[in-house]
């Protein structure tokens, strides 16, 4: 048993270590990146590009299941984006609320016979419906029977007709210039073509919204949402900025993302057999590519671009941790191929190993971990000098790279600006490791044994919506939109 518990402490120790080192090389790697993006978008003029014939056009993918209760709103703010080169495609997909109605009512929505190419299966679509008023006349509808986001998705870039996709969740609320810096990428020169890009989601709990407008950033009241935003500060800020930088990401977010519509056909569209199908096509465009030695970059666009509402209540945060670790389980399945294959270059050699190491595993390690240590201790073996100060090196480096993150969002898009709100995420940070993170880690242990059971469900998802006051009772939605 001694050795044992040497095997253990150490064990987990060096674990930790690697980890912590991968942290701190993307936390440089991200404010060099960032710095860059900085200095470049001083030097844009976005107002040019929006009205140029020359700017890229774009098809919007809008994916909608019961989005009765907001979707009026939600497709105003998506109309209301500012590109010329613009077509708005919203995809009811087999609702079974007053989705549809709602949209012929608003829209003055009338079925039209266009050609649909169906280049990527897809289940039946219905009917394609076109607006009769003028001031509409970028927005698509298509009504098809139910087959998931994905197929929706698919059935979307089957008839758009424009040089890039742009996915979004229906019910995200997009900042008025973030079409325009999400297309820019597409638009440098250089001898990689851009395949993909991201933008940066922040959490909209709290926040005031007219007519489908952010007007008021404000930092969430309640716990859940409020740590869900430090984390993806975290995640957005420092994780795929630096992941950006070494042309190494791969997960762009399924509430937000664009994509070189041929290659993504190319490619196969997406994939209808995964809850994590945003990730799994950027890395099976990467594989494309790579297969093709054509040379290619991911891109990230740090700026606040998406808000949407995170989940505030456990149950339904545990649903979407579950699905998210399955599709990342999936994904990895699906490409095992690149596993330190040195074909792929840093997509085989660092990418993928460090999602299967520390995306993947980590839960899982901390989750043993703690089995172990309960039978250790148990049986009076635990080194407990070693044991504490282990844990207060960990937690400290945690509370520090949290703090690091807060820092660098105040430093660069400074999105918190009212009074007390940087102290309250800097306690939410110092709170977070007794509380939020050890369901998150339980909510992936259950997200692996649902993989080993073959549950591919995506969960229920309940939105209270941007409009709604606080006391509205909120409506069900079958998809998780972060």
């Amino acid at each position: 048993m001694d050795h044992l518990s040497n095997f253990f402490s150490y064990g987990l120790l060096a674990y930790a270590l690697i980890m912590l080192c991968c942290y701190l090389f993307l936390g440089t790697l991200a404010i060099l990146e960032a710095i860059s993006y900085l200095r470049k978008s001083k030097l844009t003029d976005y107002n040019l590009l929006a009205s140029s014939p020359y700017a890229p056009s774009v098809s919007i993918l809008a994916p909608a299941y019961n989005e009765g209760a907001n979707i009026i709103e939600n497709v105003r703010s998506l109309l209301n984006i500012y590109y010329n080169h613009l077509e708005l495609i919203v995809i009811n997909d087999g609702s079974k609320d007053n989705s549809m109605e709602k949209l012929i009512s608003a829209y003055q929505l009338e079925p039209v016979q266009i050609t649909y190419n169906q280049r990527l299966s897809t289940k039946k679509v219905k009917a394609i419906y076109k607006s009769t008023n003028p001031v509409y006349s970028k927005l698509l509808v298509i009504d098809k029977e139910n087959g998931g986001k994905a197929d929706a998705l698919n059935t979307g870039i089957n008839l758009a007709s424009n040089q890039y996709l742009v996915c979004i969740d229906v019910d995200c609320i997009l900042e008025q210039d973030a079409l325009l810096k999400l297309v820019k990428p597409f638009m440098d020169t250089s001898d990689q073509k851009v395949i993909a890009t991201g933008g940066v989601v922040r959490i909209a709990n709290s926040c005031l919204f007219e007519n489908g407008k952010l007007v008021e950033v404000n930092l969430p009241k309640q716990f859940l949402p409020r740590v869900q935003a430090l984390e993806y500060i975290r995640a957005f800020l420092l994780g795929r900025m630096a992941w950006s930088r070494l042309n190494g990401l791969l997960l762009i977010s399924g509430a937000f993302g664009a994509f070189d519509r041929k290659i993504a056909i190319e490619a196969g569209g997406y994939d209808h057999s995964t809850v994590g199908e945003d990730m799994e096509l950027v890395v099976r465009m990467r594989r494309y590519m790579a297969d093709r030695k054509i040379p290619y970059k991911v891109t990230f666009i740090p700026d606040p671009l998406c808000w949407t509402e995170a989940p505030a209540s456990y149950k339904i945060l545990g649903r979407q941790r579950n699905r998210w670790m399955r599709g990342t389980i999936e994904t990895l399945k699906m490409h095992r191929a690149l596993f330190f294959n040195p074909k792929y270059g840093l997509l085989g050699l660092m990418s993928y190993p460090y999602w299967f190491f520390f995306e993947f595993l980590a839960p899982v390690v901390e989750f043993i971990g703690l089995v172990i240590f309960v039978i250790l201790a148990l049986n009076g073996m635990i080194n407990w000098p070693f044991f504490l100060a282990m844990t207060a090196f960990i937690l400290l480096f945690g509370w520090l790279f949290s703090i690091f993150a807060i820092l660098m969002e105040v430093a660069t898009f400074n999105q918190y600006k009212k009074k007390g709100e940087v102290a309250n995420l800097i306690l939410t940070a110092l709170i977070e490791p007794f509380f939020f993170h050890p369901f998150v880690v339980w909510s992936s242990i259950r997200g692996i044994v649902d993989f080993l059971r073959k549950r591919n469900s995506w969960g229920e998802m309940t939105r209270q919506g941007f409009s709604a006051p606080i006391t509205k009772l909120a409506t069900p939605i079958e998809a998780d939109k972060l």
